[in-house]
């Protein structure tokens, strides 16, 4: 059994008045009555009941944050950057991937209801927001990322202006038949995306229907990656020169998929990822993308949850594309 304030009081032989204070208000206490209540706290290997006391105080010390796919470097950076504003007001960070499904985000956001956090950030799914209304009555506070409502703050990026800068340099550099592999049609930033690479070939004086072939994928991974290349590139008559792939991650099955094929990159394919991952530039042929500021996006989030930022607040980085070899730019 858990050693409790009162085992350490008894082994002390002191009040557990005596003990609450040493744990709260160590400078009220006689130094060698605190020595004592130390020792024995070592002895029972006690630890103290943080839930417990958040619930006497009113006030938990612990942040959620519900992000889309953990396994994806650039949601752990994301991830970092929320711990490390968390973590100046001496608060912490519980985290979980939602994995894109609507029924492990319900339960995670029990959980974390039950814990009693003190707020929440989320790459919401496609339901996500009635569930937050949940929240709201509860007194717990969301900042969406990637996301708007009028309901809540949120930080993202400007995904428009994103897929503008991929799909018009695949076209400076000669593509007329591109592929975009976007998300699941339900996120924003998937939509987004695609709304700019039409807006760039629109501004080339092209036609976009004869440009852009598009498919929504299943989910974010290399193999969806892989499959949605073999899908497009085998079952169109006009084969795309050119892949604008949704992530990094969907980009390296792509590039798995042309390197098994034997087909150059970009010679014969350009392939071109989004979010910049550290692995981008260390790939066979180093990976054209859209860097975006990873960490200085978490970091924003948490800070405008904790200010307690008002529902109209959007802020917005925008992104930068690095050309590298994958495209036709430097090895």
């Amino acid at each position: 059994m858990r050693a409790g304030v009162k085992d350490v009081a008894k082994r002390a032989g002191v009040s557990v008045g005596t003990v609450s204070n040493v744990l709260n208000r160590p400078d009220a206490v006689a130094d060698a009555t605190r020595e004592r209540v130390e020792a024995a706290m070592r002895e029972l290997d006690f630890v103290r009941n943080a839930s417990a006391r958040q619930l006497r105080a009113g006030q938990s010390t612990a942040v959620g944050a519900v992000l889309l796919d953990l396994s994806n470097p650039f949601y752990t950076a994301l991830a970092r950057g929320i711990e490390d504003r968390l973590a100046l007001d001496n608060l912490t960070l519980m985290v979980a991937s939602s994995d894109q499904d609507p029924e492990r985000e319900e339960r995670v956001l029990q959980l974390f209801a039950e814990q009693g956090i003190r707020g929440l950030v989320i790459t919401p799914t496609k339901t996500t927001k009635k569930r937050l209304e949940r929240l709201d009555a509860f007194g717990i506070p969301s900042v969406l990322l990637d996301s708007q409502s009028k309901r809540h703050a949120s930080v993202g990026m400007d995904n428009v202006s994103g897929g503008r800068q991929v799909v018009r340099h695949l076209i400076e550099r000669g593509h007329r038949r591109i592929a975009y592999l976007g998300g699941p049609e339900h996120l924003e930033q998937s939509r987004d995306r695609l709304a700019g690479a039409v807006q760039a070939v629109v501004e080339a004086g092209l036609n976009s229907d004869e440009v852009i072939v598009s498919r929504w994928l299943p989910g974010m991974s290399a193999d969806d990656g892989q499959r949605a290349f073999i899908d497009v590139y085998d079952g169109e008559a006009a084969k795309p020169t050119a892949f604008f792939c949704i992530n990094d991650i969907v980009a390296l099955g792509v590039q798995r998929e042309c390197r098994l094929r034997g087909y150059d990159m970009p010679s014969r394919v350009a392939v071109v990822g989004y979010d910049d991952v550290p692995f981008a530039s260390e790939l066979m042929t180093p990976l054209t993308s859209v860097r975006q500021p990873t960490h200085e996006i978490g970091y924003a989030a948490a800070d405008l949850l904790l200010s307690g930022a008002g529902r109209d607040v959007h802020q917005v980085f925008r992104p930068e594309l690095v050309i590298r070899a994958s495209s036709g730019g430097p090895a």
